[in-house]
C-alpha cells in the first residue's frame, strides 16, 4: 500500500514543518520563545504550578495550535499551559515560598507530593476496584472494570507528546511508582485474556501508547492478534497524538510501519480503532492533522473523536458543533463528551451537568445526522459510565434523567434513574436520588462490589458469542 501524500494549503509551508519533535517541560519553561513578552512574575507562576501538576509541550503545540496574540484565553494555551488558579491558594503560596527561598529540591518534592495527595490521584476506583487479580495476584498495568472490555498500559507508553492540563491521568506523569498503572509484560495480559473470553476489546493506553516507536507498540499489539485469542475483535489505542503530533502519522521515521501494523490487524480480522483525543477544533485544522486523520482512515482504522467539556476551553456551543463537522468532514466519527472528572485541578475547569447538557443539546441541534454518533454528557465514575440525558419534571420535582452506558453490572445498562435537579453540581456524587429514594438503585451491589473485589466484570456472566466469519471488511453472522 502507498501511503504518500502531499497536502498543501493557503498560508501554510510544504508538510515537512516543524517535524524535529522538540519537547519543553517545566526546567525548559523559560527556553520557549513566545513567553518572553510575560513578565518576570507570570513565568514564576508558571514554574509554581508545574511543581505540582505535569508540564510538558511541543514545539508544534506551541508553534501551530496556540494563539499567542490572544493570550491567556486562548483555548489551547490553556489546554496546555499551567495557570495560577489551578492550585487552591494557600497550596500555590505554599509551594511559591519554598521556590522563593530556594529550597532544597527533597523539600519542593515533598511539598508537591502532599498537595497532590488532596488532588484524587486515580478517580473513580481506578486503583482499589478496577485491577483485577488473576492467580491470586493484582495484575500490573491492567484495568477490568466493564465486561467486555480490558484496559492495558504498556510501560513505555506513559507520557505524552503534551500533557493536557485537565488530565485525569496526571498521576502517571509525576515520577511516583505507587500512583502509576504500568507494565511491560504483555504475557500477562494474554494469560488473562485466554482465562477471560467474555472479553472482545482491548484498549491499549496511558499516557499516550503512540509516543512509543513502532517496533516496540508490535510487541503489544501483535500477540492480541494470536488465533487462540480470537474472541478479540476489536483494539483501541488512546492516543492524543493525532493532536500534539500529527507527524507520528506523517513524517517521522516509523510512521509507514505504524500504518502498515495498522493493516496487519485489519488483515486478522480484528477492528482497529484510535481513540483520537480532540480537545478543541483548532487541533483538526492544520494541514498535518488532516493529513495524519487521511492516513490512518487509509490504513483501515477508524478514529473516533472524544474529549472532555471543560471551562475555559471549550465550554461554547459552537465549539463543540464546529469540532464534530469537521471531525465528520475528515472521515472521523464523533464519540463522547465527557465530564471533566474529580480529580486534579477540577476546580478550574468543571463545569456544572446542568450547563454541560445545555451546551451539549444546543450543538446537537447544529449538526447532521452524521455527526450524532457522539454520546453526552457522560460521566465515567465509579459505578460506570452515567449519561446525563436530560431534565424533566416527574411527579411536579425537577429531575436530571441519568442513565449507564456502561456499567460495572452489565445488568445496569440503559436503565434510567432519576437525580434531584441541582444547578450547580458537576459530578455523580454531588446528586440526590430524586423523589424522597434513600439511594440509588446500583448503591447496594456497588457497596457489595467494594467490599467483596469481585464484579460482573471479571468473567461471572459470559455473554454468549457466536464466531462471526469475516470476508474482507464485511462481517457475516
Amino acid at each position: 500500500m502507498n501511503h504518500a501524500i502531499k497536502i498543501m494549503a493557503p498560508g501554510h509551508e510544504a508538510l515537512t514543518q516543524n517535524t524535529r519533535f522538540q519537547v519543553y517541560t517545566e526546567r525548559q519553561l523559560d527556553k520557549i520563545r513566545p513567553l518572553e513578552r510575560f513578565t518576570k512574575e507570570q513565568r514564576f507562576e508558571m514554574h509554581v504550578v508545574a511543581s505540582v501538576l505535569p508540564f510538558r509541550v511541543n514545539q508544534y503545540v506551541i508553534d501551530e495550535l496556540i494563539d499567542w496574540n490572544n493570550i491567556p484565553a486562548d483555548p489551547v494555551f490553556q489546554l496546555t499551559f499551567p495557570q495560577r488558579n489551578m492550585l487552591e491558594p494557600e497550596d500555590f503560596e505554599r509551594m511559591a515560598e519554598a521556590l522563593r527561598r530556594d529550597a532544597q529540591r527533597s523539600e519542593i518534592q515533598a511539598i508537591a507530593v502532599d498537595i497532590r495527595s488532596k488532588l484524587n490521584p486515580h478517580p473513580a476506583g481506578q486503583q482499589e476496584m478496577n485491577v483485577p487479580v488473576f492467580h491470586g495476584e493484582p495484575l500490573p498495568g491492567t484495568q477490568h472494570k466493564y465486561r467486555e472490555t480490558v484496559l492495558f498500559f504498556p510501560s513505555q507508553g506513559q507520557t505524552c507528546h503534551a500533557y493536557c492540563t485537565y488530565c485525569f491521568r496526571w498521576a502517571q506523569f509525576v515520577g511516583i511508582d505507587e500512583l502509576k498503572f504500568a507494565s511491560r509484560e504483555v504475557e500477562g495480559l494474554v494469560a488473562y485474556l485466554l482465562a477471560h473470553r467474555e472479553v472482545s476489546s482491548v484498549l491499549l493506553t496511558g499516557g499516550d501508547p503512540l509516543i512509543m516507536k513502532t517496533s516496540v507498540l508490535r510487541r503489544y499489539v501483535e500477540p492480541l492478534l494470536a488465533p487462540e485469542l480470537e474472541h478479540i475483535t476489536s483494539i483501541r489505542i488512546g492516543t492524543k497524538a493525532l493532536g500534539y503530533w500529527p507527524y507520528r502519522f506523517v513524517t517521522d521515521p516509523d510512521a509507514d510501519d505504524l500504518l502498515r501494523l495498522f493493516e496487519e490487524v485489519r488483515a486478522a480480522g480484528r477492528h482497529i480503532a484510535l481513540m483520537g483525543h480532540y480537545t478543541h477544533p483548532r487541533e483538526l485544522e492544520t494541514p498535518v492533522a488532516q493529513a495524519a486523520i487521511q492516513r490512518v482512515r487509509r490504513a483501515g482504522a477508524v478514529v473516533r473523536c472524544q474529549a472532555p467539556i471543560v471551562r475555559h476551553v471549550n465550554d461554547k456551543v459552537r465549539t463543540w458543533a464546529n469540532m464534530w463537522r469537521l471531525q465528520v468532514q475528515l472521515g472521523a466519527v464523533p464519540y463522547y463528551m465527557f465530564v471533566e472528572r474529580d480529580t486534579g485541578p477540577k476546580n478550574y475547569f468543571e463545569v456544572p451537568l446542568a450547563k454541560s447538557l445545555e451546551i451539549f443539546n444546543q450543538a446537537f441541534r447544529l449538526v447532521s445526522g452524521l455527526a450524532r454518533t457522539v454520546r453526552g454528557p457522560s460521566m465515567s465514575a465509579t459505578p460506570g459510565k452515567v449519561l446525563v440525558d436530560g431534565v424533566a419534571e416527574v411527579q411536579g420535582e425537577q429531575v436530571f434523567v441519568l442513565k449507564f452506558l456502561q456499567a460495572r453490572d452489565p445488568d445496569w445498562v440503559g436503565k434510567p434513574f432519576f437525580a434531584r435537579f441541582d444547578p450547580d453540581a458537576t459530578w455523580l456524587d454531588q446528586l440526590v436520588p430524586a423523589f424522597g429514594v434513600s439511594k440509588f438503585f446500583f448503591e447496594s451491589e456497588l457497596r457489595k462490589i467494594r467490599r467483596t473485589h469481585r464484579q460482573q466484570a471479571w468473567g461471572d456472566s459470559v455473554p454468549d458469542r457466536r464466531r462471526s466469519v469475516v470476508f474482507g471488511h464485511v462481517e457475516w453472522e
